[in-house]
């Protein structure tokens, strides 16, 4: 990384929540952070806009068919395209920080070649550890690889300052969704907008319905194994409906640290970027004076099949998380698209972790592959449903 001057950043997923939110940040240090390099996957119109902007010449979208026209850049602007052009900027010459918050496991290459480059990842794409954390936490050096979910940011910040031999429990916060608190037989008539209705965070809408099945916290469990080298026996889920704590770490003492602040995901982002530093607060502060209760309850693993199976996957380890991940994945968009139900969404997954012959993790290679069978697989079931 550079040791002076502002930040060169590459945002990949520029036009998501995640990369907007980034952007925002930036617009607010503008002495602090420059954006150098945005990609997207089709949203081009919107990734021609943030390059005008940011005044940003190195660009990348996934979907050919969405590229921006020259006459929308930049003067001295290229829009390459493809997926590998996209992960191609993780590594390219004159970036210090590439903020991952590419949808799925279309970001793990990016993952990958940040990390072997020698910059640092700032990352929001889960996926890249729930699938392939085998292989790329060996590849990241000491704070080189800085989590923006909240959660973890949460426990990596609580974790600052002490000892791994002391943590005795990682604890991760969940609001419960939207359907907090109802049984399994009602779940099977939810609508899309229903399953959209976050009650406390705006996000994208795969991360939304993963919110909605509980799916999301399974994820985030598998990435915060990966991430603080802890079992699975040492990461519990509590469901706090507030969003106020992000996320808890217990230590051997019995003392626990909790991490508390808006639900205003402009705040992870900015520390993944800082860090060690912080900088002025881009969001209002928490008034502890207007708190109210704070609850605390048990997730219901019966009626919210998708937290348990992907708890079942990442104990499972090997290539399952892998495979697991792409049934979400395909389940999910058939969902939104209205072609499977609620429910439908971790029927779809169970099938395909049931019949998918878990092996160990050799290459990022054999995870595409796993990757694109267990794909076919769940497209296979949808249509079928």
């Amino acid at each position: 990384m550079t040791s002076a001057g502002p930040l060169r950043v590459a945002v990949l997923g520029s036009t998501g929540s995640i990369g907007r939110q980034c952007l925002d940040v930036a617009a607010h240090h503008p002495d602090r952070v420059r954006i150098v390099a945005l990609a997207a996957n089709s949203s081009g119109a919107m990734l021609a806009e943030q390059a005008r902007a940011f005044d940003v010449r190195a660009t990348a979208i996934g979907e050919c068919e969405h590229a921006p026209i020259a006459d929308d850049l930049p003067r001295g602007a290229a829009c390459e395209t493809g997926c590998e052009a996209v992960a191609a900027l993780a590594s390219a010459d004159g970036v210090d920080v590439v903020v991952n918050a590419l949808v799925g496991a279309a970001g793990l290459r990016a993952s990958e070649a940040a990390l072997r480059s020698g910059k640092r990842l700032a990352l929001a794409n889960k996926e890249s550890l729930v699938v392939g954390g085998d292989l790329l936490m060996p590849l990241a050096g000491p704070g080189q690889l800085l989590p923006v979910d909240s959660e973890h940011s949460a426990i990596f910040q609580c974790l600052v300052g002490e000892s791994d031999a002391r943590v005795a429990r990682l604890w991760l916060t969940a609001s419960g969704g939207p359907f907090r608190g109802w049984k399994r037989d009602a779940l099977a008539s939810v609508t899309v907008a229903q399953a959209l209705a976050h009650p406390r965070w705006t996000m994208g809408p795969k991360i939304t319905i993963d919110s909605a099945t509980l799916m999301n916290k399974g994820l985030e469990t598998i990435e915060a194994h990966h991430l603080f080298g802890v079992g699975y026996d040492m990461i519990s889920i509590v469901v706090h409906p507030q969003s106020t704590v992000h996320s808890l770490v217990e230590f051997a003492d019995g003392s626990v640290k909790a991490h508390l602040g808006v639900a205003d995901m402009r705040v992870p982002i900015q520390y993944a970027l800082s860090y060690p530093d912080r900088w002025e607060a881009p969001v209002p502060p928490l008034d502890l004076r207007m708190l109210g209760d704070l609850g605390f309850e048990a997730p219901d693993l019966a009626t919210f099949r998708c937290l348990a199976l992907a708890l079942e996957a990442g104990r499972s380890g090997g290539t399952m998380p892998a495979a697991m991940n792409a049934a979400n994945e395909v389940a999910v968009a058939a969902f939104l698209a209205g072609r499977l139900g609620f429910t439908g969404i971790d029927a779809v997954v169970e099938t395909v972790m049931n019949e998918h012959a878990r092996c160990g993790v050799e290459s990022f290679e054999q995870l595409e592959e796993v990757d694109a069978a267990s794909r076919r697989r769940a497209e296979a079931l949808v249509s079928a449903a």
